[in-house]
């Protein structure tokens, strides 16, 4: 008999923790031995500041971890969980807590942490998912710890808390969350880790006098990989062309909007970016990968020339395709946005930033030091370069004008006829001093944006109630509130006016009967009692720690009628009105709407005076708005804690739905081609809010086909965004086999099967009755030609269909074939999937028989567009494939 032996597993991290004693501290020199044998073991040798960093968050000191960018500051918070998990199994420790600023940062690190300390000990919560949540080791968001320290104060149960991107704290939106735990956890090991901190002696103050314990800053100001500096006037595609030509690539070329990113791309085709050679590479290493319509046609052109694409409105795979093809060194240049100082996986050998000057959602203005920093910090790879390079390209009028002088040579006369070219009108400029003086300069000091709000209110006022889940006594909690107002790091005018928003808060909850003012004993008062305030309602354990307005989408499906023909339509906009807004979605729905409104106005003959006042009332599609703002100001009233959160209607996956567009199609509809992954993001936020939310009296057939059909066109688009969320409900088995093999992109989720179209029978349901509600829609409007192009290659052409349906038109007018609500009804539908019908038409194997009755107008409902539908073609076209067989009376 043969054996097959099979490799060892590589040893985890976990089974470096030393032997665990019951009731003891754990040694920090065992603690420190086994860490960095572990890491010797993966040949990661740890630098003098790691080291250090280690050395001091093992025997129980809080470390401030200020060093540049690939410095290995996750390495140091890997060694402070290892620390955590010795302490907590000798039950002398609570959790610890590694939180980050974007769920896929959470992601991440969370598979990460499965990795080096088994399933078991890991766990994520990140509002939208929870996995193992009562696991020693928690991977979160920032807001999802700040929540829990408010709630239960000094009694969390948070032994240690790495915060990462910690330079998050002065952001103006989310810094409070930052800042919360440093004020409530006075019990809890901090480790705070960024590239960019600047002065952190506030930090240092604060934490040695709230906690008692001791310090540690670690900062080195000293790269692994130097960087060298460089202000350029040269044109940007020459500088780029030395840069390849020279071997100092990859050269991420920084922009600060996504269209100028793929402008630069796309001007860099008529360059020599890759050899024959080097394109033949890339070409092999794509193999079959699969690029769909719109911009992924455009990315595989670059890709194929060799220059890459990466901002945040690309889909995910797009992302992760250019940033494998980049690691395997095929890829020169990838023009990006600065997405990459949020922590992307992209190699760089040289930044090159366009620019100094971006817009931050209100004004254009100079990048702080911070943001010059974090980005210019992404250039040099540990372990392939000995230096990294940074140049940043003069204004495009400065360039210009060198060229201009450079042309003129020496000769006086045509000096004298240069007309030199300024800065445009209003823009903000930069200079060399401008380049000199953020080089230079450190990163600002860190200020505080501590806000207040209902739910922290709330928060806190739970602390009030003994817990029922630990059983521990009560807190007074508004001893905890003024704490928080007193004890934050913002001014003291900031102060007062965060007291003034506490009792504007408090009075709400009065009057809504969620909070009562009562009397208690208190011996240390004069009159042996005080004034307290409790919760009167019974508030839910993690109603902070999910999506706030969850709970109003149920009670508001509760207004809908179950048997109404749009019910399923109106499930899915009570959801879309709790998610957040997809901006340039709605952006360009609004532009549309207003395009088709100044068409109509202008045929009503409407003067423009008038015609541009009736403009600003037309907005993106807002269905059920009349219906949820009523109900959600009601909902407010007994539920305040949603007080801070906005409803906002909106019509994405409806109006997909009623216009039966594919996801393609949409995208197109709407010119979202460069920034369809917002679009997808959103689909998939949709479809986990439709699976998540919905009740079972209002999960009827036709929910369940639309959610079924939602959650096939996300796979079917960009698998990764679900395929991510249904793997961390199981998560990854500690002895399984990793992904293996040698093939084109291998290991990567575009290189695994797809599932056949047909291979969800509801959801490809839902694609049918799409398709055949797509020519009723284009039928209604005697769009013919349209109707032609789908189906001339089965007889059908313009001239057929007019043939068919001009008899209705005449018989009952314009207006013969209705597409509004009645017409999408299910019962107008009927697929035949077997079998033989009552007409004596066979329905074949590998097809479907199909009747599309259509809404006349005198309501006979004896007209109807019939097709049979071609499974193998479907599943090879990815979309449904069918063939009109008749179109007429039945």
């Amino acid at each position: 008999m043969t054996t097959v032996s099979t490799p060892a597993r590589a040893p985890r991290l976990l089974d470096h923790l030393p032997e665990s004693v019951l009731g003891m501290k754990p040694d920090p020199d065992a603690l420190y031995e086994g860490f960095t044998a572990w890491a010797e073991a993966r040949g990661l040798p740890l630098y003098p500041h790691q080291d250090e960093a280690v050395m001091e968050l093992v025997s129980g000191s809080h470390v401030i971890l200020a060093t540049p960018t690939g410095s290995g500051k996750s390495l140091v918070a890997m060694a402070a969980h290892f620390a955590a998990l010795a302490a907590h199994r000798n039950a002398r420790g609570g959790r610890t807590f590694y939180t980050a600023p974007l769920k896929a940062l959470v992601s991440e690190k969370f598979f990460s942490l499965v990795e080096a300390f088994g399933s078991e000990n890991v766990g994520m919560m990140t509002g939208d998912s929870s996995v193992n949540p009562g696991a020693p080791i928690i991977c979160c968001t920032a807001e999802i710890l700040a929540n829990i320290a408010l709630r239960d104060g000094a009694e969390a149960d948070a032994a240690q808390v790495v915060m990462d991107e910690f330079h998050f704290y002065a952001d103006p939106q989310r810094g409070w969350a930052w800042q919360v735990p440093l004020l409530e956890l006075p019990r809890t090991q901090f480790i705070l880790m960024s590239a960019t901190l600047g002065d952190t002696s506030l930090f240092v103050d604060d934490l040695t006098e709230r906690t008692g314990r001791p310090v540690a800053e670690v900062t080195s100001a000293e790269r692994p990989i130097p960087l060298t500096f460089s202000y350029v006037v040269d044109p940007l595609n020459e500088v780029i062309d030395e840069l390849v030509q020279t071997h100092r690539a990859p050269v991420y070329v920084v922009h600060f909007t996504q269209k100028d990113a793929i402008d630069r791309a796309q001007s860099l085709l008529s360059t020599t970016v890759a050899t024959k050679a080097e394109k033949e590479a890339i070409v092999a290493e794509l193999g079959d990968f699969r690029f769909g319509t719109g911009f992924g046609r455009t990315l595989s052109k670059f890709l194929r020339h060799g220059v890459g694409v990466h901002h945040a409105g690309m889909l995910p795979k797009y992302r992760r395709v250019v940033e494998r093809l980049t690691q395997a060194g095929l890829l020169k240049v990838v023009c990006g946005t600065d997405t990459l100082g949020v922590g992307i996986n992209v190699p760089i050998r040289t930044v090159l930033m366009t620019s100094l000057v971006k817009f931050d959602g209100e004004r254009m203005r100079h990048l702080t030091a911070r943001e010059f920093h974090q980005i210019a910090g992404r250039a040099g790879r540990a372990g392939y370069d000995t230096l990294g390079e940074v140049l940043v390209m003069a204004p495009e009028h400065v360039i210009e004008n060198r060229k201009l002088l450079a042309k003129a040579g020496d000769d006086p006369k045509k000096l004298k006829k240069i007309v030199r070219k300024k800065a445009p009108q209003g823009a903000v400029n930069w200079t060399d001093a401008t380049f000199e003086r953020l080089r230079d300069a450190d990163p600002e000091p860190l200020t505080s944006h501590f806000t207040v709000s209902h739910s922290m209110v709330l928060n806190v006022l739970a602390r009030g109630v003994e817990d029922r889940f630990t059983g521990r006594p009560a807190q007074d909690p508004i001893a905890a509130m003024r704490h928080l107002l007193l004890a934050n790091h913002d001014t003291e005018a900031q102060r007062a006016q965060h007291v003034r928003q506490v009792f504007r808060i408090y009075r709400s909850l009065r009057v809504a009967g969620i909070v009562e003012k009562y009397r208690e004993t208190d011996p240390t008062h004069p009159r042996g009692e005080r004034s307290a305030v409790r919760l009167v309602v019974d508030l839910p354990r993690d109603f902070a720690l999910n999506q706030p307005l969850s709970p109003f989408a149920l009670a508001a499906l509760d207004l809908l009628d179950v048997d109404s023909p749009t019910h399923a339509l109106d499930v899915v906009s009570v959801l879309e009105a709790t998610l957040s807004d997809p901006r340039q979605v709605l952006v360009a729905q609004q532009h549309k709407a207003r395009g088709e409104a100044i068409g109509a106005m202008k045929a009503e003959g409407i003067e423009y005076d008038e015609r541009m006042e009736l403009l600003e009332t037309v907005t993106w599609p807002k269905p059920l708005e009349d219906l949820l703002e009523p109900a959600f100001v009601q909902y407010k009233r007994t539920n305040p804690w949603v007080a801070d959160a906005e409803l906002s209607p909106k019509s994405v996956v409806r109006d997909m739905l009623e216009s039966a567009m594919t996801f393609t199609e949409f995208v197109s509809t709407y010119g979202l081609e460069r920034t369809e992954g917002v679009v997808l993001r959103y689909l998939a936020d949709a479809y986990r809010a439709i699976r998540q939310t919905v009740s079972e009296e209002h999960r009827t057939e036709d929910v369940h086909e639309v959610t079924e059909w939602l959650g096939e066109v996300v796979r079917g688009t960009d698998s990764s965004l679900l395929d991510e969320w249904e793997r961390l409900s199981n998560p990854v088995d500690d002895d399984a086999d990793g992904v293996g093999g040698d093939g084109p992109l291998s290991g990567t989720a575009e290189s695994e099967p797809v599932r056949p179209v047909t291979g969800n029978v509801r959801a490809f349901r839902r694609l049918v009755r799409n398709a055949m509600f797509r020519r009723v829609e284009l039928a209604a409007q005697e769009r013919y030609e349209p109707l032609g192009a789908l189906d001339g290659a089965s007889g059908w052409d313009a001239d057929a269909w007019g043939d068919a349906l001009d008899p209705l038109f005449e018989a009952q007018g314009d207006d013969a074939i209705g597409y509004g609500a009645a017409a999408r009804s299910s019962a107008l539908v009927q697929i035949h999937e077997s079998g033989t019908l009552p007409d004596g038409t066979t329905v074949a194997p590998g097809t479907w028989f199909v009747r599309q009755v259509l809404d006349d107008a005198d309501g006979d409902h004896d007209w109807a567009i019939s097709a049979v539908v071609d499974h193998a073609a479907s599943d090879e076209a990815g979309e449904v494939v069918l063939r009109v067989v008749g179109v007429g009376p039945m």
